[in-house]
């Protein structure tokens, strides 16, 4: 049974991996689930402190994700429409490989500004530049950490089987 709970652990670290970087997943949580997955063997024992903590990491970074996005267009002059904008061109640029990945988010921040306030609300291109770059940075800042953080639960888990 053991078996069975850790490749089914390294399932979820792995989904918790590319849900780092596709936005229908939550990355985070599926990593998590991984390390009470191999918790639930025999081979292997964190402490409760150790799950506490990385439950409240989960809870904070999933936080985070959600709301630096947002803050970040909100610095530099966005709105929702950029933020949304932002997401679907992070979706449509995984179609095109890394360089869609990084600027996929930042043409539909500045696509769903030009759209959403057009010249008709007076919005010009480079405030939707500006907008477009807060976004970006800030999806691109929430994607780095949901990355760091499975990175090292991933880490945890290989240390702990290995």
């Amino acid at each position: 049974m053991d078996i069975v709970l850790i490749i089914l652990g390294a399932l979820c670290l792995l989904a918790g991996l590319v849900g780092c970087i596709l936005p229908i997943l939550p990355g985070v949580p599926l990593a998590y689930g991984g390390l009470w997955l191999l918790q639930a063997t025999h081979k292997v024992q964190f402490g409760w402190r150790f799950l506490i903590v990385w439950g409240v990491v989960t809870v904070v970074v999933q936080i985070l994700d959600a709301i630096v996005p947002v803050w970040g267009t909100k610095v530099l002059g966005g709105t929702k429409s950029g933020v949304w904008g932002s997401t679907l061109g992070l979706v449509a640029g995984l179609f095109f490989g890394p360089w869609g990945i990084v600027l996929g988010p930042f043409i539909g921040a500045v696509a769903g500004e030009m759209l959403a306030h057009g010249v008709h609300d007076g919005m010009t291109l480079p405030q939707a530049l500006k907008a477009g770059a807060g976004s970006f940075v800030g999806l691109m800042t929430g994607t780095v950490l949901k990355l760091v953080c499975v990175g090292l639960m991933i880490y945890y888990f290989i240390a702990a089987i290995v």
